[in-house]
């Protein structure tokens, strides 16, 4: 009997590459989209600390499933669907107590700053149903087509270009009602 029989299998060289193959994988894509996961995390639960967790918790995932990953092209939009089942299963955990809180109205918009304008916009769309909001912003601040809209949020494309369309119209809306309200006219 040999050395190698009595001490067990040597690992073949093509399998400790592959491992190595699929760490740089992993790494590339956590250094090509944390941020974008951070930010997306960020604005799904508006904490700093909840939303490294969220991330922390993506990646892991997306290590163990790495090899789910047939289309490098579709990372982008794998991971950040990662991270909405993530942040989904934050809320199966826990019961939350609902308090009902009256809202101030914002009129900042009538303020030229652009600063105040685009907190104004933000502030329209977080007013928006989540089913709105969360395409809009999937387009705006992520830069998803409508496809890859799709895929993430496991809706059909009509669907979202709907949803999208809607969003837009009930920001018009806002922005118009508030204009008349405040005397400013568009024209």
């Amino acid at each position: 009997m040999s050395i190698f029989q009595s001490l067990g299998k040597k690992k073949p060289s093509n399998t400790v590459n592959s491992d190595m193959n699929r760490q740089k994988r992993y790494e590339s894509l956590v250094r090509a989209y944390h941020r974008d996961l951070y930010r997306y995390a960020y604005w799904l639960c508006k904490d700093k600390h909840v939303a490294e967790d969220l991330v922390q918790e993506t990646c892991l995932r997306a290590w163990k499933a790495i090899d789910s990953l047939k289309d490098e092209k579709a990372a982008k939009s794998w991971l950040i669907t990662i991270l909405r089942r993530e942040n989904a299963r934050r809320f199966e955990r826990k019961q939350f107590d609902l308090v009902d809180i009256d809202e101030p109205g914002n009129h900042g918009f009538t303020d030229d700053n652009e600063h105040h304008q685009l907190n104004w916009l933000r502030h329209q769309i977080m007013k928006l149903d989540v089913e709105y909001r969360e395409p809009l912003f999937l387009q705006v601040i992520g830069g998803f087509s409508g496809e890859e809209i799709s895929q993430i949020l496991e809706l059909n494309k009509n669907t979202v270009m709907t949803r999208l369309f809607r969003a837009r119209n009930q920001i018009k809306e806002q922005l118009d009602s508030s204009s008349i309200s405040q005397g400013v006219t568009h024209g």
